[in-house]
């Protein structure tokens, strides 16, 4: 199985290929490669192209990977939405679906049975196409145990999600796998497999929405630490004297740079109406002020963008990645954000001259965790889990 993921691994990053190159750049030998060739084309993984290399003696036959007849799924759950991402096995989008959703604080189940319901959903039509589904993930802003269980965070007015079961129930036991992971997890996947930064090898994906998480790829893998639990980029403390965090320290990132915090202090009028469940307007309206100039949103982003900076400095301190690419709310503010975060790295870096890394804007921003979640299934076909042969 290893070297099949080797091939089918080469034959992705450098497709259309021949025999030959795959050989020459794998160490493998020709009549291996060979016989792994025709393995991967039974089990349509990979296809001839029909087309010849040019090159003296016999032409070369040209592969690239198969369109069809798999898919992959990813599905995001936010706090007021639900977004579906499949792909082909090429990376190429088969469908995005984004639905309104009630939110984690009603009845027990109830998530659950709607999270469970558009992945049957997406499932079904995608088997309607005659598509087989390679795997399923479900990206969620938590810590998720190794049962698929969830610990949200307490400003999605939900402590817990038995989500793992819930989804093996409502998919009736598939023979795909099902996989719950942490989205920022999943966006820093999608970055490294589809963003405008893919394959560079040590990225972190800082993601910014109602908390703040980082996804961190190093040497090519997903750094996930002991308890799967790496990159709570929220709670690095940016500011000693900064507003209390839910957490009970002060002047963590997510407390000064999260999106409930940032609406706090941009539009200090919007909690007289009652408590936010919808953060969507609110951004809206602080976009257009900033494109307006008002005074006040300006001074707020740029100096959410000093502390932003503050907490990304720390963390490339830390991990030394080559590039660190702002995400979700963070991509959206870019605009305003990003010179103040260039700024304040720049003048934290430790070295003379240049910060040893960038930082970038996600192109993925909007369904990152979800396109992540469908490469997931991707992923795990390199690492040698194939699909039987048709």
């Amino acid at each position: 199985m290893t070297n099949l993921a080797v091939v089918l691994r080469y034959v992705r990053t450098h497709a259309p290929c021949s025999r030959a190159d795959i050989a020459a750049s794998t160490g493998l030998n020709k009549a291996t490669v060979s016989s792994l060739v025709a393995d991967l084309l039974e089990r349509q993984l990979l296809r001839d192209t029909g087309l010849a290399e040019n090159r003296i003696g016999r032409p070369a036959a040209m592969l690239t990977l198969q369109s069809r007849p798999y898919a992959a799924v990813g599905l995001e759950v936010a706090a007021d939405h639900l977004a579906v991402v499949a792909v082909d096995l090429t990376g190429e989008r088969l469908l995005t679906w984004r639905r309104a959703y009630p939110g984690l604080d009603g009845a027990p189940g109830r998530a659950e049975a709607a999270i469970a319901a558009l992945a049957g959903r997406v499932v079904a039509k995608m088997t309607g196409q005659q598509r087989r589904v390679l795997g399923l993930t479900v990206a969620v802003p938590g810590l998720v145990g190794a049962d698929g269980g969830v610990r949200f965070p307490a400003h999605l007015g939900r402590p817990d999600l038995d989500l793992g079961a819930a989804l093996e129930r409502g998919l009736r036991r598939p023979d795909y796998r099902v996989v719950v992971d942490n989205a920022a997890n999943l966006a820093a996947l999608a970055e490294y497999r589809a963003g405008a930064e893919a394959d560079t090898p040590d990225l972190i994906s800082l993601v910014g929405g109602t908390g703040v998480d980082a996804g961190i790829i190093s040497e090519g893998r997903l750094l996930r630490g002991g308890r799967g639990f790496a990159g709570q980029a929220g709670h690095l403390q940016v500011d000693c004297d900064g507003p209390a965090c839910r957490c009970g320290r002060r002047g963590c990132l997510e407390a000064v740079a999260g999106l409930p915090a940032l609406v706090r202090r941009a539009l200090p009028d919007t909690e007289a109406d009652g408590p936010i469940t919808d953060y969507a307007p609110e951004l809206e309206r602080i976009i257009a002020l900033a494109r307006a100039g008002d005074a006040r949103v300006t001074e707020v982003l740029a100096e959410t963008g000093r502390l932003l900076g503050r907490g990304v400095s720390t963390l490339a301190e830390l991990l030394d990645p080559s590039v660190v690419v702002l995400g979700g709310t963070f991509a959206t503010l870019a605009p305003w954000l990003l010179p103040a975060v260039e700024a304040e790295v720049k003048s934290r870096t430790a070295a003379p001259g240049e910060p040893g890394f960038r930082v970038a804007v996600s192109a993925l921003a909007a369904d990152a965790a979800a396109t992540g979640g469908a490469m997931l299934a991707l992923d795990r076909l390199e690492a040698g889990y194939l699909p039987a042969p048709a």
